[in-house]
């Protein structure tokens, strides 16, 4: 077992425990956070119950105190302890020659990033999918594309990088939404993909919609319609292109984001 404490949430030292520990061949290595220890009885407690286990305890305590009261206890009892942050605070320490402000939480404070990346967390679900068009306008990007072209994984992706993403599907039926062409062809992103693979990708929908792989939608003749439509769509709008056949969500994202911070146009 695990125990990781915290005087804060104690998510970093969750995160590095349970990457360590996928390491082992071995579902067995429970893992218990501890977050917001704030006195040294609490301090006594944990490792009180730690010791019924012999635990390994893996902690993020930035208040020196109660750093130092875990260390001596744990010594005590004989248990392995794994500081997360301290080496790193103290290399901190040699290279800016500077103090650290030792206050529980900072990485998680409200703060104006924060707020920005739940703004655009939210306005990437509110304009999903050409909800509602009248969000193009105040968008920072916009993603258009055929169906399953990953234009929601990526908006959701750019929402964390405090981005504001509205996406657009392109349907030969239906008409591109006349706001696409009322903003500037800067912020549009036309994402492509090669029809064999858009074809497979189909299939597996439709697999685990429990549908017919035959549908119009996995039909390839429909595949190549639907391309050369959006193609002719991004043309028109003058857009970058980009092709996401056998790219990450996470690639694509970052190619997005060069071009929109560094306003180059690449096809």
């Amino acid at each position: 077992m695990i125990y990781v404490v915290s005087d804060s949430l104690g998510e970093t030292a969750e995160f590095v425990a349970r990457a360590a520990a996928s390491q082992f061949n071995s579902g067995r290595i429970e893992i218990r956070r501890v977050p917001y220890v704030a006195d040294k009885r609490h301090i006594k407690d944990i490792v009180d119950e730690a010791k019924g286990f012999n635990a390994l305890i893996a902690y993020t305590i930035v208040i020196p105190e109660l750093r130092e009261e875990l260390i001596a206890l744990c010594s005590e009892q004989g248990l392995v302890t794994v500081d997360i942050l301290g080496p790193m605070m103290e290399s901190l320490i040699k290279v800016t020659k500077t103090s650290p402000k030792l206050e529980p939480g900072l990485l998680r404070k409200l703060d104006e990033q924060y707020f920005r990346k739940v703004e655009a967390i939210e306005f990437a679900v509110k304009y999903d999918d050409g909800k509602d068009p009248r969000g193009l306008a105040a968008a920072d990007v916009v993603l258009i594309g055929v169906s399953r072209t990953s234009k929601t994984p990526v908006s959701m992706y750019l929402a964390h990088k405090r981005i504001k993403s509205a996406n657009i599907p392109l349907v030969p039926e239906v008409a591109a939404p006349e706001e696409l062409y009322n903003i500037s062809s800067k912020k549009i992103f036309g994402l492509t993909i090669s029809p064999q693979l858009l074809n497979d990708i189909r299939q597996e929908r439709l697999k685990s919609l429990g549908l017919m792989s035959n549908a119009d939608y996995a039909n390839m003749e429909r595949i190549l319609k639907e391309l050369d439509y959006a193609e002719s769509i991004m043309k028109r709008l003058g857009c970058p292109i980009i092709d996401v056949t056998n790219k990450a969500v996470e690639e694509t994202a970052s190619t997005i984001l060069e071009i929109y911070y560094k306003g180059e146009r690449y096809v």
